[in-house]
């Protein structure tokens, strides 16, 4: 499934925090577009669709879309903050390239 580092649940708990539902799920997703052909969404929702999959890691629930779980399964979420620049970054196992900010890339067959 997903996992979130202890930084990343840190800052989703934060920024969840700012959001009307207490209880939203954190939503990852993936949308044609960027550089290498795939971005990642991320976002909170107070309902999901009953077909989503719903995991847990570090505490934070989190919602996928049947058709993203093939790019994001297995998908490492981490976040720093440092002098270049800091934010979450993604370490998927599932992307064959990723452009060099790291927020979109090409799938693996």
């Amino acid at each position: 499934m997903i996992h979130l580092s202890k930084t990343a649940a840190t800052e989703v708990t934060r920024l969840k925090s700012k959001h009307s539902h207490p209880d939203a799920f954190f939503r990852l997703g993936v949308e044609s577009s960027g550089c290498s052909g795939l971005s990642y969404t991320m976002g909170f929702e107070d309902t999901i669709a009953p077909s989503a999959t719903v995991c847990e890691s570090e505490g934070i629930q989190i919602a996928i879309d049947p058709q993203h779980l093939k790019y994001l399964n297995e998908l490492t979420l981490d976040y720093s903050e440092d002098l270049m620049g800091g934010g979450f970054r993604f370490h998927n196992p599932n992307a064959a390239q990723s452009c060099s900010c790291g927020n979109s890339f090409s799938a693996r067959e």
